[in-house]
Order: C-alpha cells, then structure tokens, then sequence
C-alpha cells in the first residue's frame, strides 16, 4: 500500500487507514486512524446507519394529494394540493402511479391550480451550482420534501446515419419545454462522462426553458443519454403533472403555485416510496447524493419535527452516535452525502461504525446496501477475476482531492474484517491503486 502511494507521489500522511476483524478489540492494522479527513461519500455510510436504526428499515415516505373545494363528477372545483414529505424515491414511474391513484378514485378535471406543499423542509436557499459550477447536474439537486424524478430529465440520443441526423427525445417532456437540436454526425470513438456531455455543447436556459445541443454526436455513440436538472422546481413539477395528466386522460389549465392547503381542505389519495431498506441499497450502491440528503433530514423532521433543518439532523445523529458509545469529537457533518468540501471524520470512527454495524438489528440491510467487488454498484469494475471479488462490500467516495472506502472483506479464511481508508491530497484520484492493495491484503491468507 504504501508502494502503491509513493507511485502516485501522495505522502503517508495524508492517507489514514484501519483493519479490524468484526467483534475484536484489536486493531490489524491502523495508519493515522485518529485523524479528521474528508471521507467524501464514504459519510453516507453514517447517513444511512443512523436512519436505518432510527427510522427503521420498513419506513416510508408519503406524497398526499389534498382537495380544496367540491369534487363533484369527476371536477373539482377548486385546487388540488400536493404535500410532500421528502420522499426521494418519487421518480417518473412513482409520480405516474399518484396521479393513476387520483384518476382511479374518480378525479378527471382541476378547475383550480396546482399547490405545491414544501413546508415538511426549510426553505433551502443554497446554490445548486455552489459545490462545482455546474448547477445542472442531477447529484447538485438541492433538497426539496416534494422532489419529483430528482427534479431531472432525461435527454435521449440516438445516432441515425442512414438519415444523416441524431433523433433526440426528452423523457419526462414537460409541453413548455423547448429543445433545439442542431447535433451533426460525426466519425470516431465515443467519449465517456464529462467529456461525451462537453461534446455536445449543451446550452440551457431555465428562465425560457429551453435547451440547445449544437455540438457533434459521433455515430460510434450509437444511444446515449444526459440526465439534466433543467427547470425551477414548480415548473418542473407543473411541466411534468400536466404532460402526464393529460396521457392519463385528465384536464387541468391551471398553473403550478407553491403553497398550502386551506383550512377545510380535506385529504383525497397518499402515495408511498419504497421501504427505507429499498432507498439506502440504491443510495450506497450507486452513490446517490440527493437521496443522502433528502434522508438526512428526514432524520432532522422524524426526530425533531418539520419543517426539517440540516441542524437538527445534525444534531440527531451526533445524539444516536453517543448512546452507542462512539465518541467521533473530530466529526463534522455537512449534509450528510459526502458531497462537502467540510464534512470530516475519522478512519477510527469510521472503524466504530463499522463494528457497531456489524452488531446491529439492522446489519442485514445496511451491509445489503454496499457495493461488492467486481460484482455492482461503484465496485463492479475494480479487482474483477481475482479471488477477493464478491468477498467485499466496500462503499467508495471520490472528490477532486479525496478517495475514500469503507466496508467489510471476508478473506480467504472465512474471517470478517471492517476496512476503512481515506486520502485527502491533491493527487488522491491516483490513489486507487493503494486502495485496492489494502483490499487485497486484507483478503489473503495468512502467509
């Protein structure tokens, strides 16, 4: 490991490290294990500890569809409300299916307007764009307790050359959404990432909402698609209801306010997001920034009452942290993603965690939540065909300057083990190597 360091010119200090097989006392093996670091995702594994003990693994969230005024035949004269509770798992699919159960229950015409109820979460008036300068990718989404498909769209592109064009559709397509596509087809290889996005010189304007592609789409790109945090909230949520409701057969030619419901207003239809459990696996495996914020405070709302504040989750988790025994004074919680140039903690801590986890009620479904090697997740690429693949559930973190991971590895001898390490310097993105060196020592038999 330490070979593996020096390679990429990132000195041991900054690196920190710990081993401990589960249920001992003792240390394998520990490196600057007591200093704070940024652990960049890899703090979702105490976001997601946390809920699962204090929310539970069979906890849902509820979206409620309210009605102010008479439905009479099928029309409602007066506003239909929607109230959210932070479920973070409102996606496309789920959304259809609310607006399903309203139209299943007899609803066909909003006479009103669309109230749109975010009052379970402060008001966050953060920037989207704060974190990187790019306040259009869907990991920037800010929390929002009534967040629809991560206040994301899909652009959809598919290389066409028999027409000599790029086809590009937009799922979910909200009817003021303009797209102008002035892709050209192109020869050679098809970039991954930032790079395939920068190539398609993508220009957006919310205030108008419009999007314009004007770069090139090379034929070897064959379908590929962006996912795009385009609109304002309550046109987002507006654009996509009304497309949706109208495929369903419903009327509505009002517009989309925020606010909330009257007194007399009375409860119509509630929808509910998949079991916590469902959420964290998709969280860790995937490493999904807004649903770790969007259960950090619903942690805050569950523990201390709405509206949710990050200060209360903040203080929730410090508070659970100490009646399990796990002191953590370096630990410095931001939002609770690891999307934070600020959170901080330590590989002991984390190696606390870990044990702590392993004797949990709930140590099923946190360590179902973690990527395994080789195998899915953010680890599904790393030490394929070697004998510690499928042997670690290991969640992975990964800034401009830290890499981090922190999991389980059964070695070849059937023994458990937490690992944990992280690398704060401006070379951490070399430091895979390192990591994956720890990983396999770790795994191999005792010479």
């Amino acid at each position: 490991v330490f070979k593996a360091l020096r390679a990429a010119n990132i000195p041991t200090t900054a690196a920190a490290a710990l081993v401990q097989e589960v249920d001992s006392r003792r240390y394998a093996m520990s490196v600057n294990h007591h200093v704070a670091m940024n652990p960049a995702s890899v703090m979702k594994l105490v976001t997601a500890y946390a809920a699962l003990e204090l929310l539970g693994p069979a906890y849902r969230w509820k979206t409620e569809a309210i009605l102010e005024g008479v439905l009479r035949e099928g029309v409602l004269e007066g506003n239909l409300v929607l109230k959210g509770y932070g479920d973070p798992r409102l996606n496309h699919e789920a959304f259809w299916m609310l607006l399903r159960g309203l139209r299943g229950k007899g609803l066909r015409e909003i006479r009103g307007d669309l109230v749109l109820d975010r009052s379970h979460f402060e008001r966050n008036a953060g920037d989207p764009g704060g974190f990187d300068g790019d306040a259009f990718r869907p990991y920037n989404v800010l929390p929002d307790a009534l967040l629809v498909n991560f206040k994301s769209l899909r652009f959809v592109f598919l290389a066409e050359p028999e027409r000599g064009a790029v086809r590009l559709a937009v799922d979910p397509w909200p009817p003021g959404l303009e797209v102008a596509n002035l892709l050209k087809l192109s020869d050679g290889p098809c970039p991954e990432g930032r790079a395939f996005r920068d190539l398609l010189k993508p220009a957006f304007d919310p205030g108008k909402q419009r999007a314009t592609f004007s770069g090139k789409y090379p034929i070897s790109c064959g379908e590929r698609d962006v996912n795009v945090a385009l609109l304002d909230p309550n046109d987002h949520i507006g654009g996509v209801f009304r497309q949706l409701w109208n495929e369903l057969g419903g009327v509505w030619p009002g517009k989309a306010r925020e606010g909330s419901a009257s007194a007399g207003a009375r409860a119509f239809h509630a929808h509910e997001s998949p079991s916590l459990a469902e959420v964290v696996r998709e969280m860790n495996k995937f490493s999904n920034n807004v649903i770790a914020r969007q259960l950090f405070l619903t942690i805050g709302a569950e523990t201390a009452g709405a509206p949710a504040s990050a200060e209360q989750a903040r203080r929730a988790i410090q508070q659970w942290l100490s009646a399990k025994g796990i002191a953590a004074p370096e630990l410095v919680l931001d939002n609770g993603s690891g999307l934070s140039r600020s959170e901080r903690i330590s590989a002991a801590s984390l190696g606390s965690l870990l044990q702590a986890a392993w004797r949990s009620n709930v140590m099923p479904e946190f360590i179902a939540s973690l990527p395994v090697a080789a195998i899915d997740g953010t680890m599904r690429r790393r030490l394929r065909n070697e004998g510690i693949a499928g042997n670690a559930h290991i969640k992975t973190g990964l800034l401009s300057d830290a890499r981090a991971m922190a999991g389980y590895v059964r070695d070849a001898g059937g023994r458990r083990y937490s690992v944990v390490m992280l690398v704060n310097h401006p070379n951490a993105q070399q430091a895979q190597a390192a990591l994956d060196s720890l990983l396999r020592w770790v795994y191999e038999p005792a010479q």
